[in-house]
């Protein structure tokens, strides 16, 4: 998984409520267990129309936010099937971090083991990074894990508060499987003994 520390990007304003995974990543696309290729489908009902072709008005679809990497969106992110495309979809587009005041906690969970940040601020809070992300490509926002710090383009500072271990896990880019192979010389040696003392198993 890769490291998350600090991230300085284009955000884009998604000021829509209860955005569900349904939206994130429709279910026609969950068909397949590869994370890579998902990005071109990422709300992919509100990005094309029946034809397949572009809706001009969708934040994504415009210029100033198709390289975003930060979404800054309505209460309740992430909210109904607990399907991990979601979060795949998210970062194949590259988004690395999204900002709400509230997330579904599966949602929230999975954004921790696929290497995205969710940020839960105040609803003043996210106000305030709504009007800098509608702002476009020239007004930046910069998010430090380590710090735990949001800084806006005009140098404005938003703190926030997140588990220490998923804090931890992001900075050092683990998932679970990096978690386990971090024990691996135990995992040997227990394999190693209980050979020796159950080789019937």
């Amino acid at each position: 998984m890769e490291k998350f520390n600090k991230l300085t990007a284009v955000a884009a304003p998604m000021p829509l409520v209860n955005i569900d995974t349904d939206m994130i990543i429709p279910k026609q696309y969950l068909k397949t267990i590869q994370r890579a290729g998902l990005g071109k489908n990422l709300f992919a009902e509100m990005r094309y129309d029946n034809d397949g072709n572009e809706v001009e008005d969708f934040v994504l679809n415009q210029s100033a936010y198709r390289n975003a990497e930060i979404l800054v969106a309505g209460d309740n992110f992430g909210c109904g099937s607990s399907r991990e495309h979601a979060p795949w979809a998210l970062l194949d587009f590259g988004i690395r971090c999204v900002i709400s005041t509230s997330f579904a906690d599966i949602f929230y969970n999975n954004c921790f083991r696929n290497g995205i940040l969710p940020i839960e601020v105040s609803q003043e809070d996210l106000g305030k990074l709504m009007e800098d992300a509608s702002r476009g490509a020239n007004a930046t926002i910069s998010v430090d894990l380590e710090a735990q710090e949001i800084r806006g383009p005009d140098g404005g500072v938003i703190k926030f508060e997140i588990d220490q271990f998923n804090k931890q896990c992001l900075l050092e880019g683990l998932d679970e499987i990096g978690l386990t192979l971090r024990k691996e010389n135990k995992v040997e040696e227990f394999e190693t003994s209980r050979k020796l003392t159950q080789p019937w198993l």
